[in-house]
């Protein structure tokens, strides 16, 4: 498919979409979560996931270990919502409802499965402990539920279908939650589809700026294009559904090209691409070596380079200096003998800094501007790193 015609097709996507999108809601259970105890992950994972399918999640709830106001939760979260996903409250304690509160709004009557009995037993009786009663609770199911094997813990989930709508329950623990989503339910929701994505990630800009510069692209939902903020910059992923292989391959390049055309020499690499890695090929094909003196980032800088598994073999020296000036940090690379082909200076600043790199053709630098110390630091980082960057591809 040409970039243009894709472009033309983006356009006009969402006025053609036939049929009802599926809406969805995410729901997160324990008073944990009020309390600000724990941050709730789970929910960013699960809406992240589910725009990668194309389903439009416009809820996220948060409700505490209640009976009523986690039945009040769900009911509503049910007449507005097709689809409702819960984390949380699957443990074999009082506090732990969300069984109950499924079984209550649905006017069914959980009971213990042998099977899963059987399998709790044998779970306990593996690490050489005697299942204590409560846990019972952990193997009831309604009618209207089948179980979601978990592996990694002792809480299976549940997956309710009643007329038009379907409940799925999971572990609040990440690790637990995270496999039974990816092997037991997203499987099922992408109907049949093989899903895969194409991440490219960016240094230089801003999401704000990376996602105004993308306009229409991220309203497209064949593929589907979204962007997050990470510790390495900008990602814009790219992802698509289809039975289909080769036409979803054809899809996800052709938007591929077209992010690029808009945000392409903001592009450092992909997918499982490492900046440290990508910044060491770029001078071992050069036969270059590097050496770095940093203040204002703290020794992230290094730590980012050195994570290559072939940092040795270029990564000559890294000096880390508190509150240390471009002058006396310079002073510590033109001592190096032999002297390395790139240094880059990171000095201290208290709401600006000037970055200074030296390579065999030129001297390069980027002044950034923060408020705050934390600020400082992460921009620090990521310029350091897009200066380096650039500076060994130009």
């Amino acid at each position: 498919m040409s970039c243009r015609l894709l472009r033309e097709q983006v356009a006009c996507q969402h006025h053609e979409q036939g049929g009802e999108r599926v809406r969805a809601e995410i729901l997160s259970i324990g008073t944990e979560l009020l309390l600000g105890q724990i941050v709730d992950t789970n929910a960013q994972y699960l809406a992240s996931r589910l725009a990668d399918l194309g389903i439009d999640c416009l809820y996220i709830s948060t409700v505490g270990d209640n009976p009523a106001r986690c039945r009040e939760t769900l009911e509503r979260a049910l007449g507005r919502s097709d689809l409702v996903i819960s984390t949380g409250g699957l443990g074999p304690t009082e506090d732990d409802l969300t069984r109950e509160t499924i079984a209550a709004v649905l006017e069914e009557e959980p009971v213990v499965d042998v099977t899963l009995e059987r399998e709790l037993r044998e779970w306990f009786a593996g690490r050489g402990i005697q299942m204590p009663e409560r846990n019972r609770k952990q193997a009831w199911l309604i009618p209207s539920a089948r179980a979601l094997p978990n592996p990694n813990g002792t809480a299976p989930g549940w997956d309710v279908r009643k007329g038009d709508k379907r409940i799925v329950a999971m572990p609040g623990v990440p690790r637990e939650m995270t496999y039974m989503w990816e092997h037991h339910v997203e499987p099922t929701l992408a109907a049949g589809a093989v899903l895969r994505s194409r991440t490219l990630k960016l240094l230089g800009i801003g999401e704000s700026l990376a996602e105004e510069a993308l306009g229409e692209l991220v309203r497209s939902t064949a593929p589907t294009v979204v962007t997050k903020a990470k510790n390495d910059g900008v990602h814009v992923r790219i992802t698509d559904k289809d039975a289909d292989a080769a036409t979803m391959d054809g899809r996800i390049a052709g938007m591929e090209a077209l992010v690029r055309e808009r945000l392409g020499r903001y592009v450092w690499g992909a997918d499982d691409e490492t900046l440290g890695a990508v910044i060491g090929h770029g001078l071992s094909q050069r036969g270059w070596q590097l050496a770095t003196a940093e203040s204002l980032s703290g020794g992230d800088v290094a730590r980012a380079l050195a994570e290559s598994p072939e940092s040795a073999s270029w990564y000559a020296r890294g000096f880390v200096r508190p509150m240390a000036k471009a002058d006396e940090l310079t002073r510590l690379l033109d001592d190096l003998r032999p002297a390395p082909e790139v240094r880059l200076v990171v000095p201290y600043g208290e709401q600006s800094a000037e970055l200074r790199i030296w390579t065999p053709d030129r001297p390069r630098s980027a002044t950034i501007r923060f408020g705050s110390p934390v600020e400082g630091r992460r921009r620090a980082l990521l310029a350091a790193l897009d200066l380096l960057r650039r500076a060994i591809q130009d």
